[in-house]
């Protein structure tokens, strides 16, 4: 699977404007953004087999980059509201 399949403009299109609108006004979005996409790749990784983790490892990242993405969602949706 592609880590570009949960890049945050691909999951949310029609936030695609406000995600950039917050990427550089909000610093607590900004960190949040940055924290989901380098998780992102390191499940990318584990899910390659580049960097074999066990099943638990691998399942925890999946837990927080949801956490992180409902999160951020949320500030979207705030943001638009």
């Amino acid at each position: 699977m592609s880590e570009l399949h949960h890049d945050l403009a691909t999951e949310f299109p029609e936030f695609r404007d406000q995600i950039h609108t917050l990427k550089t006004s909000n610093n607590h979005f900004a960190k949040l953004f940055d924290q989901y996409h380098e998780i992102t790749r390191e499940v990318y990784k584990m899910e390659a087999e580049v960097e074999p983790v066990t099943t638990e490892v691998e399942e925890e990242y999946k837990k927080r980059r949801l956490q992180l993405k409902d999160e951020l969602h949320a500030m979207l949706k705030e943001a638009t509201a």
